[in-house]
């Protein structure tokens, strides 16, 4: 009897589905994001302030950021896993871009909820 060797993480449906959720949610805020930008009164700094001044808008936009690292952290990991053979090039790998991503994510909601 031959043995399988099992390699990678295998997480199958769960990130299939996450990669197609956080996209739903980058395409809708995208739209939103467009319909906003037309209904615009003129093209000036302070009504691009005023778009982002409530609520709805800064958490949309903070929820598409979130939706793009995650979608990012996916479509990396499973590169890595599969063309970083060596264990602890790949661990570093992995551990730069996971702390890259969630830096990125800190900056984004300082950006947004200090304006």
């Amino acid at each position: 009897m031959k043995s399988r060797i099992v390699v990678g993480a295998h997480y199958g449906l769960r990130d299939w589905l996450a990669q197609r959720v956080t996209a739903c949610v980058m395409a809708l805020f995208t739209v939103v994001f467009v319909i906003q930008l037309l209904m615009l009164p003129s093209f000036t700094h302070e009504a691009w302030r005023a778009m982002f001044a409530g609520g709805f808008m800064r958490f949309l936009t903070f929820l598409f950021w979130l939706s793009l690292f995650f979608h990012a952290w996916i479509g990396v990991r499973d590169i890595f896993m599969d063309y970083i053979k060596p264990v602890g090039i790949r661990l570093a790998l992995h551990s730069i871009v996971l702390l890259l991503l969630i830096g990125y994510a800190g900056w984004a909601a300082q950006i947004l909820w200090r304006l």
